[in-house]
Formats: structure tokens, sequence, C-alpha cells
């Protein structure tokens, strides 16, 4: 099982890991090992995330998810999505991109770096999105009932996330964008209007992709609910049609919602990653493979039904997303270590683990206590 699915991130390891030994020597080789390390633990609760919306896909899907959507990650977030920034911010057309990355490496990381605000406004406001959507949801399974509880009924407000997530972005609009600082210089710049735009488009892009895919998500539930009562009627009868025709779609858009997913949380990675190299294709190469750990982790997860025996942890997850969402904020004016970035999000998963693991325990024991109880009154 383990070998299955993590067997083509073990390949792509070693076939990475040689290539950059051939290609930039014994240091390069770290480089891209150590990029590798870093996307893992920035992005593991990521896949925790992921897993619980790909254990609603088909084997198939979570192929694509294997397959194209590593491609989408490793090719459109962590190589051209920075050349297209740098295009965009500094009004240069693709190839002028592409060469200022690779043949002047210093302006290409001060000009990445210096579209790092309206990187984190977008990313910010669309994991920001994910995490009040999930708190402000009623569950069954509250993992901090103190806090859960009343939030869940405050969540009954249906554009509560929204509004929260606007008064979040004018804070950040007039307060940490208001002076940041210039990269390499003593002075500040005026981003407010950048990261008020940014912010609305990680707004807009969850609201779209996310209330799409929610919508087909909902219509493939009432459609399959309607099959089961045909097929309960009338056996003979073939009433799945449209159910596969649907699905399809909801795959469909549940796999973009995915990809955005991916790409708002390799947005802390990519400009992580400019601390350790500047140099497009060693960064594209480790974050790649990192990436492909956190893919099959992902398949891992739903294929060992992880979420179901460890109820707690996709509460950890979007705890996580919440404390990222906070950190790419205050990173708008501030510089935050990638190692809080993600110790933060390892902590609090892990302590969402650690509450399951009890959690399974106590029921453990009380299905014990009352199998004992029910032998001693019948006699046995």
């Amino acid at each position: 099982m383990l070998l299955k699915t993590f067997g083509w991130s073990f390949a792509i390891t070693a076939a990475g890991l040689a290539l950059a030994g051939v290609l930039w020597g014994w240091q390069g080789l770290a480089i891209v090992a150590i990029l590798s390390v870093l996307e893992i633990s920035l992005s593991f609760d990521n896949a925790v995330i992921n897993a619980g919306i790909l254990r609603k896909m088909n084997a198939f899907w979570q192929r694509i998810f294997l397959t194209v959507g590593i491609l989408i990650a490793v090719f459109g977030m962590r190589l051209v999505f920075p050349v297209v920034i740098v295009a965009i911010t500094a009004k240069l057309g693709p190839i002028e991109a592409v060469d200022l990355a690779i043949n002047n490496k210093d302006r290409y990381e001060e000009l990445v770096t210096a579209a790092h605000p309206a990187i984190a406004a977008f990313g910010g406001m669309f994991l920001l999105m994910i995490f009040l959507d999930f708190i402000f949801e009623d569950r069954d399974i509250k993992w901090l009932d103190w806090l859960e509880k009343p939030l869940a009924r405050l969540g009954k407000l249906d554009t509560l996330s929204t509004v929260v997530s606007l008064v979040v972005l004018l804070v950040a609009a007039t307060t940490l964008a208001t002076a940041v600082p210039v990269h390499g210089g003593d002075g500040t710049v005026d981003k407010a209007a950048t990261v008020l735009l940014a912010g609305i488009g990680g707004l807009v892009t969850y609201l779209i992709v996310g209330g799409v895919s929610g919508f087909f998500e909902d219509r493939l539930e009432q459609e399959e609910e309607e099959a089961e009562e045909e097929a309960e009627k009338a056996p003979a009868k073939n009433g799945g049609g449209a159910v596969v025709g649907l699905a399809g779609k909801a795959a469909f858009f549940m796999f973009l919602y995915l990809e955005v997913i991916d790409a708002s949380f390799s947005f802390d990675g990519v400009i992580g990653a400019f601390a350790i190299t500047n140099d497009i294709f060693i960064m594209a190469l480790g974050l790649g493979i990192g990436a492909m750990y956190i893919r099959s982790l992902t398949v891992f997860l739903v294929r060992k039904g992880t979420l179901d025996d460890y109820v707690y942890l996709e509460h950890g997850a979007h705890y996580a997303i919440g404390a990222l969402a906070v950190i790419l904020l205050i990173t708008i004016k501030y510089e935050i270590k990638e190692v809080v970035t993600g110790l933060v999000g390892i902590v609090l998963i892990g302590l969402s683990f650690l509450s399951s693991v009890r959690r399974n325990r106590r029921e453990a024991e009380a299905g014990g206590d009352s199998g004992a109880k029910a032998e001693v009154s019948s006699g046995v």
C-alpha cells in the first residue's frame, strides 16, 4: 500500500536529485533537497484538506489529481506562476520575463518579492474563506466545543464569512499595506490599492470556484438519492445515467477547486524559496518534488480512511489554514520565517491527531464497559 501510493514520489525524488547533482553539483542537490523538505513542511495541512475533498471523487479523478494535477502544481505554480507574476507587475512580455528569470536572477527575485503584497492578499483571502466557511458550519463532530458551538450559531447568517473576510481585508489594506518596506531599500511604499484589488480577486475566485463545485456536489447528492429511490421501486430500470454525467461535472469543478487551493498554499512556499535560491529551475525541481509527496500523501489519507478514523484531523487542518491566511496577510508588511509557518501547521494538526486518538480510546473503553455490563445482565 505504501509503495503503491508513494512509488512515483520516491522515483521522482531519486531522478530529481540525480538530475540536480548532474546539472548543479552537490550544492544544487542540497538546495533541491532543502526545498523539497520546505514544501512538505509548509503544505502538510494542504494534504489533509485535499483528502477531505478527494475522497468524494472516484478513482479516475484521483488519478487525474496525481497526473494532470501534479503537472499543474509543478510547472504551473512552481515554474510558470513566478514568471507570470513578474511579467504582469513589471509590464513585460512573456519572453522578456523568461529571459530575466534566466539571465538576471537578482532583478527577477526583486520583482517577485515586490509582488508579494498582492500574492499574499490573494492567497490569504482565499484561504481565509475556506477556514471561515468551515468554522461557521454547524457540524455533528466538534473539536473545540467552547469555540465551535457559538461560531456555528453565528454561521446561520449566510453571508457572514464574506463579511468577515472583507472586514479583515480592509483592516489589512489600511494598516499593513500603507507602509510596505521596499525590498533592498530603507523606504516604504503604499500598496493599499494593490492589496484591496488582489484580496477581492481572491475572494471572488473562492466564491466562483467553490460555489460552482458546491452546487454540482449538492446536485449530485440529490440525484443519487433520487436514483436510489427509483432503484428500490423499479430495480430493473436504469436510473443512473444522469448521475454519472452529473458526477463528472461535479468532479471536474471540485478538481478545479483543489487546484486553486493548492495554488493558494504554494504562495508562501514559492516566496519563501527565494530565501534559499533565485534560480527558477532549481526552485521548480525542489518544490515540485515536495508537491509530489503532498499529492501522494493526500491519496494515502483517502485510501486508508484516515480522516474517518481520526475525526479531528480536518479541524486541525482548517485551523492551520486560518493561521496561514493570517500569516500571509501579516507578511504584507512584516517578514515571518517559513519555519514558523510550517511549525504552526504541524502543531495544530498534531494536536488534532492526539485529540482524535484520545477520542477513539474513550469510545473503545466505553464500548468495552457496555459489553461487560451486557454480559453480566444476561447472566453470562
